[in-house]
């Protein structure tokens, strides 16, 4: 039979109490080593959401223009700015009719090179000859890029591709 603790001495009763330094310097370097293995893990984690957010944010664009030709009966350009990182949605007299900021670590890339902005046209097609692709990757070497396309017929299309940027 254990004795209670009342009958203890009152040295032995409050020694029991509370973590030893030993304790808390093991519990700290446990933590630390559980901290160092995970933090890659979560930047390549936030680098993959900062690339699924810009090709999310390009392909509402892109939907939005296509949705805009048809509704007000005339041509629609999507122009991607690298050097402001935004999406500008104008109509053929240039004025401006939304305005989408992209993460200023994202790169996006298009394909053909020559291409600078996708028209869709009221007829629910666009004026560019073949198929325009974008390309979406960010500074981090490790993410897994995303890439967006346009045909002809103005379907969008947002595709996760193998490999890394």
């Amino acid at each position: 039979m254990n004795a209670s603790m009342n009958s203890l001495p009152t040295s032995l009763r409050t020694a029991s109490l509370g973590f030893t330094l030993i304790e808390l310097m093991v519990t700290i370097a446990v933590l630390a080593i559980i901290v160092s293995i995970a933090a890659p893990s979560i930047s390549t984690q936030l680098a993959n959401q900062r690339v699924k957010s810009t090709a999310a944010t390009l392909e509402n664009a892109l939907k939005e223009a296509k949705v805009e030709s048809v509704i007000r009966r005339q041509d629609i350009r999507v122009v991607y700015n690298n050097s402001a990182k935004t999406i500008v949605l104008q109509n053929t007299s240039g004025t401006v009719l939304a305005t989408y900021n992209v993460n200023s670590t994202s790169t996006v890339s298009i394909n053909p090179n020559t291409v600078t902005a996708v028209t869709f046209q009221p007829n629910k097609v666009t004026s560019n000859v073949g198929k325009v692709t974008y390309t979406i990757c960010d500074s981090s070497a490790v993410v897994t890029p995303r890439q967006i396309e346009v045909n002809t017929v103005a379907s969008i299309s947002n595709k996760k591709l193998g490999g890394t940027c």
